[in-house]
């Protein structure tokens, strides 16, 4: 006779179509949070659909896009013949439900908010990140509750809306909400395996600053024939952004490297066994040298170097043909990731004071966007369970990464709730996130949806 979790597994896989319907659904409103489109639609959804896996959800407001919070033990979320739920200990779950915006059209081969599937894979905007993810996780609720009758332990959700714009409004309604969000242990928003199919469990994200520059210098665009009087804003944004990074690769701004705590030698461990996708990544990106020529351990060293990355550049005519223009302002977009121990505040600050110091005062600076790094101890006692759940369902040890380079607002959930933080689910290098052409496996889909549900039956005590 097969056990719950083999029952578990049985369900997830016969009832995968009806959960990759819930994603096309889901994945079919453009709920691009930097263009506030789709959001109060794709909110409404989520929480339809966390109601129908057996949670209490509710949208609930914050200083920008609402939150989703779902709860397993509330009253009405009780399992299958009226069992209720364990409280001895709590799951959080944290995801989001925009995504970024899908240009450049002209290289999606199938509309980014029409879900195709070809090749085994799932296509469209959001279906990698996040949105497949949060799904995933809804199918094994729902497989869990389906079999046992109820969840082994309380399950919370909190589905947030500006994951892609930093989470401006995520840490006020944290520190707001504290009682209503507390929790023993966190699963976060993203997770898979690597480019040899090997799951991943990542422990720390680093923090990031993104800001907007932009600078006039004329009323109106001129004619490029008095470029010898009439000062060209595009040449004077790039002389304020060469004025923040050497060709070695170094931040200039005086004091941006105060304070940054290196990694231990639990980390460092970490690190030096990890395997590398130096190779794969060269050729996946048709990279001829990687910054600073890294390779071997200082290329997986590299994450614990803050980086200042411009992210977009625009002045003057960028049609077909020429114009000939001197052009009146420039904009440029810049993300700064950041590493443990610095602060986007502080580094705003500094920020405003190196151009300020370099002549650029005319340099207007928005921020568009900051957290701070936030990192779990490898030796807790969940990564430990994260990692053992992993290698059952994928047959291989899981890899344990102390950080990588992406960014997310685990900071706030260490600081304010201070659960652990564990990656897992349905992703693998070619999802491509943020770029055309987003795919999700659907293979894949159903071995993190299994994980899912193994880690909270071990969780709770049970399927140990």
């Amino acid at each position: 006779m097969a056990g719950p979790q083999e029952e578990i597994d049985r369900y997830i896989e016969d009832h995968l179509p009806e959960s990759l319907d819930d994603l096309k659904r889901l994945a079919r409103i453009p709920s691009v949070s930097s263009k506030s489109e789709g959001i109060a639609e794709a909110a409404a959804l989520v929480a339809e659909l966390l109601g129908q896996a057996g949670f209490a959800a509710r949208v609930l407001p914050t200083t920008g896009h609402p939150v989703v919070y779902a709860d397993s033990a509330a009253e009405g979320a009780k399992g299958k013949d009226g069992a209720s739920v364990t409280d001895d200990k709590t799951l959080i779950c944290y995801n989001h439900y925009d995504v970024q915006p899908p240009e450049p059209l002209e290289l999606w081969e199938s509309p980014p908010f029409e879900p195709t599937e070809r090749g085994g894979r799932l296509y469209a905007r959001g279906v990698s990140d996040d949105k497949g993810q949060l799904i995933s996780r809804i199918a094994a609720m729902r497989a869990v509750r389906a079999v046992t009758g109820g969840l082994p332990a309380r399950v919370k959700f909190l589905v947030e809306g500006e994951e892609e714009i930093s989470s401006p409004s995520l840490e006020p309604f944290i520190e707001a909400n504290r009682e209503l969000l507390a929790a023993d242990a966190c699963v976060w928003e993203f997770g898979g395996v690597d480019y040899a199919g090997r799951p991943q469990v990542v422990l720390g994200l680093r923090g990031i600053l993104y800001v907007e520059f932009r600078v006039r210098t004329l009323a109106r665009d001129a004619h490029s024939g008095e470029a010898h009087n009439l000062p060209n804003a595009a040449w004077r944004l790039v002389w304020a952004l060469a004025s923040l990074k050497g060709p070695d690769e170094r931040i200039c701004i005086p004091g941006f490297y105060d304070g940054i705590a290196e990694p231990g030698e639990a980390e460092l461990r970490l690190l030096e066994r990890m395997p590398s996708d130096e190779e794969f990544t060269r050729t996946q990106y048709a990279v001829r040298a990687f910054v600073g020529d890294h390779t071997g351990a200082e290329y997986k060293r590299a994450v614990y170097k803050p980086t200042a990355n411009i992210a977009g550049f625009g002045s003057g005519w960028q049609g077909q043909g020429s114009k000939t223009v001197t052009p009146a302002e420039a904009l440029a977009k810049m993300d700064f990731r950041l590493v443990p121990g610095q602060d986007p505040a502080d580094l705003t600050r500094k920020l405003r004071a190196h151009l300020d110091a370099s002549g650029f005062a005319d340099v207007e600076v928005r921020v568009l966007g900051g957290e701070k790094a936030g990192t779990t101890p490898p030796d807790d006692p969940f990564v430990r369970l994260a990692a053992r759940t992993a290698e059952e369902v994928y047959g291989t040890p899981a890899i344990l990464k102390p950080l990588i380079g992406g960014t997310g607002p685990t900071w706030i959930f260490r600081s304010a709730l201070g659960t652990p933080i564990v990656t897992l689910g349905p992703g693998d290098p070619e999802s491509k996130a943020h770029a055309p052409n987003e795919s999700l496996s659907l293979a894949r889909f159903a071995q993190g949806t299994r994980h899912m549900a193994r880690l909270l039956m071990a969780y709770g005590g049970e399927g140990n």
